[in-house]
């Protein structure tokens, strides 16, 4: 399969003018003539991640978080920034990546997470629909959903608010704390998300906003499956393999 005939699949899955504009999502090492045989996924594009697409003899990478969000003046193997940009050039593997745009689509991010943790009749939050809210099947107890987040998504949450009953639930996968505002304009009884700042919990219960921080990796990685699984169903002739690398950070 020609890597120009990927990208049209990968547009359909996540169109780019999904995108929110300081977002870097595309193609982003590689020409659209590279024939593609075998493809890594991965949440990001790591040294560790272009040495596996190397190993497993992958033409492509296809990642969640965009390489080069910001400019660099040189691509070094050296340089923790452009360090895997440098390998996937030697090894001449391309990369692409699909960032904001595969939160907002219908079967991104954002509904993988509502479908993990029984959300349902969601939809997307206007106006940039990055955000998905919809209802539990039943109230519940703020603990208790907490610990369904936990126990779904395999890590310890943070939460801030009260104890109460919950229902309309607001996700944002990654780092979505600053979301609350619109949760609450929303009627969203409690956000989940990955990351919440220290400020942003406290405003967020006094704006009456339970929150749930599960972690940036838990919360976007849960992605990688079912978009593997779509690429499969949508292609021929590609071999897809859901990459080993793991949550950078891990808990003592």
């Amino acid at each position: 399969m020609l890597l120009k005939d990927f990208l049209d699949v990968m547009e359909e899955i996540a169109p780019r003018e999904l995108a929110l504009d300081f977002d870097n999502p595309g193609l982003i090492v590689g020409t659209e003539k590279k024939e593609i045989r075998r493809v890594l996924i991965a949440l990001d594009c790591t040294q560790f991640v272009a040495e596996e697409a190397k190993e497993l003899d992958c033409d492509l990478v296809v990642t969640h978080h965009p390489l080069l969000f910001r400019a660099v003046k040189k691509i070094s193997p050296f340089d923790p920034v452009s360090a895997p940009v440098y390998r996937l050039i030697r090894y001449g593997i391309g990369m692409f990546a699909a960032h904001t745009n595969l939160d907002s689509a219908e079967g991104g991010v954002n509904t993988a997470l509502c479908r993990l943790l029984g959300i349902e009749n969601e939809i997307p939050v206007p106006p940039e629909n990055l955000c998905r809210i919809g209802e539990l099947a039943e109230e519940t107890d703020f603990s208790a959903f907490a610990e369904l987040c936990s126990k779904k998504l395999g890590t310890t949450v943070r939460v801030a608010g009260p104890e109460r009953k919950v229902r309309r639930v607001m996700v944002c996968g990654g780092s979505g704390g600053s979301e609350y505002p619109l949760a609450r304009e929303m009627g969203a009884d409690v956000l989940v998300t990955g990351e919440c700042r220290h400020n942003e919990a406290i405003e967020a219960e006094a704006a009456g906003v339970n929150v749930i921080a599960a972690g940036h990796y838990e919360t976007e990685s849960i992605v990688l499956e079912p978009l593997t699984e779509r690429l499969r169903s949508l292609t021929e002739g590609v071999e897809y393999v859901i990459s080993k690398a793991g949550n950078p950070l891990r808990t003592l």
